[in-house]
């Protein structure tokens, strides 16, 4: 964990989709680790159906619990109404320390294949996966920028989670490379893959745009997670994929920016 103790040096921490899988168990990772950071904003369509995510929060203060996206709907978290809301929430919680990291964890998988595939099972999957994290950062980069402007923990400008950063959690089936052969045959998830390879392509081009204000940005795979999502099969657990992710992620710098990284801290292709 030698990289997550730098969430220490971490004003604060937003993630989103933090109801369950991942998104759950970073927050509680962060919590009861020895490197919490300064408040860590949790984000859930519905707060008041979230029991474990309510019960961590009742047992760390720095969690903060706040509505993104409409409970209504089972996937809407590109609600731009509710965007701005949540941003209104974390500025007043962060006042003009700004925002350290953000971390769109939040997204789904359609599953469908080349003959079951609708041109509607295609947009749900974009619209979550790959246009809510651009839509949450474009509304949180003020936030973001106020915090780079402060130059992180002592003032060294440096790039990384103790200044500003934004993790897009991604995945290796967003690999254009590695779609082919025995990969391919196995997983034909055409809404799925194509999301996270258009999320790829969106963390590459916000990390030129947000490089000059001092924000790092990157994708990140967190592996094959027993999660709701990953399956029953799946070899991590989601406490071995968050103990890694967060190592990974609390020691990125400068040259970390605009990469695509397994959660072993590996470069992935394209």
């Amino acid at each position: 964990m030698s990289g997550a103790v730098n969430f220490k040096k971490c004003g604060s921490v937003l993630v989103t989709g933090a109801s369950r899988g991942l998104g759950l168990q970073i927050v509680d990772s962060l919590a009861r680790g020895c490197f919490s950071p300064g408040k860590i904003v949790a984000t859930t369509r519905n707060p008041a159906s979230t029991q474990k995510l309510q019960e961590l929060a009742e047992k760390h203060p720095n969690i903060h619990i706040i509505t993104l996206g409409k409970a209504e709907k089972n996937h809407d978290v590109v609600s731009q109404e509710s965007i701005e809301k949540s941003v209104e929430e974390v500025g007043q919680l962060v006042q003009e320390e700004g925002l350290n990291c953000l971390i769109n964890n939040a997204g789904i998988n359609v599953v469908a294949d080349f003959q079951t595939v609708t041109a509607e099972m295609m947009i749900e999957n974009f619209h979550t996966n790959a246009v809510a994290p651009l839509m949450i950062t474009k509304a949180f980069q003020p936030l973001l920028k106020r915090a780079a402007s402060r130059g992180g923990a002592g003032g060294t400008g440096s790039m990384g989670i103790q200044r500003a950063a934004v993790i897009n959690m991604t995945s290796l089936l967003g690999s254009v490379e590695l779609n082919w052969g025995e990969r391919a045959n196995n997983l034909k998830w055409y809404p799925y893959r194509t999301s996270k390879s258009a999320l790829n392509m969106v963390s590459r081009c916000m990390a030129v745009d947000l490089e000059p204000d001092g924000i790092l940005c990157m994708a990140i795979h967190p592996g094959w997670v027993r999660t709701d999502m990953g399956g029953s099969e799946a070899p991590l657990s989601p406490e071995e994929s968050v103990s890694s992710l967060l190592s990974v992620i609390g020691g990125l710098t400068e040259k970390d920016h605009g990469s695509f990284l397994n959660f072993t801290g590996e470069s992935l292709p394209w």
